[in-house]
């Protein structure tokens, strides 16, 4: 592995909300340029709060953050990594926050010292990527849940990022709004990771998987395991267990 082609490092990563026991205890994590990565585990397990981590949202108590052979430690550090790191957030709301679309959207570019002329173009042509055009002076709040989840990833592509770090990017979105969403992810040229409980949407978009179990990463398996599993019920949308996967993520060795 070359030190240039790695995006993100952690490195023995201690992280304890307060008056609880470590969420993340000795944590290490790598992705690389090019990769494709699916993040599982059970609720509480530290999915959310490794991504958090590695933004600059949440403080470890210890252990190394590194972005792009760099070692992260102050504000002006993570501001540079948010720069080139799109951070998608579970709830849309979470992201959206201006009056309109074409505010939202352009909010992130203004910030980078575009022009409002600039900044409305790379909007445009977000818009145009995500098959939203038409919805720039749409009002955000008025949107549904999945033009809200579509409009907030525009607002994370349009900063054109080396890498995402993706939250549950489908939770509670209808059939054909995954389906947008499996496209544009299998289209990007880029590394991300993608926080899921949905397997098979991780099948379709990513190619290794990772497992958090007792605050370490103690699963990396191949996403074809996923799809493999997946299909063998009859009824691809029926609910369902995968018990011998929650296995080897909960029994694997660290």
């Amino acid at each position: 592995m070359g030190e240039n082609s790695v995006i993100i490092q952690l490195e023995n990563i201690v992280f304890s909300y307060a008056g609880s026991k470590p969420v993340l205890d000795d944590l290490c994590f790598t992705l690389e340029e090019g990769t494709k990565l699916g993040l599982i585990g059970q609720n509480g397990s530290g999915k959310t709060t490794m991504l958090h981590i590695i933004m600059g949202l949440l403080k470890p108590s210890s252990g190394t953050i590194r972005a792009f052979g760099k070692p992260i430690e102050t504000k002006k550090d993570f501001l540079e990594v948010r720069r080139k790191i799109g951070f998608l957030f579970q709830d849309a709301d979470d992201q959206l926050f201006c009056p309109t679309v074409l505010e939202d959207i352009a909010f992130g570019p203004l910030n980078l010292g575009k022009s409002p002329t600039e900044a409305r173009k790379m909007v445009m042509e977000t818009l145009e990527r995500l098959n939203l055009k038409g919805f720039e002076e749409r009002v955000t709040h008025k949107l549904s849940g999945g033009e809200k989840k579509l409009v907030a990833l525009a607002t994370v592509l349009v900063m054109e990022p080396k890498a995402l770090l993706l939250d549950e990017p489908t939770t509670g979105l209808d059939e054909d709004t995954n389906i947008r969403i499996i496209t544009l992810l299998n289209q990007l040229d880029i590394s991300y990771v993608i926080v899921s409980h949905e397997y098979d949407f991780l099948a379709q978009t990513t190619r290794e998987i990772y497992g958090i179990h007792d605050g370490r990463i103690s699963y990396h398996g191949d996403s074809n395991t996923l799809h493999s599993h997946y299909h063998k019920h009859a009824a691809a949308r029926t609910p369902h267990h995968h018990r011998a996967l929650h296995a080897d993520v909960e029994g694997a060795c660290c």
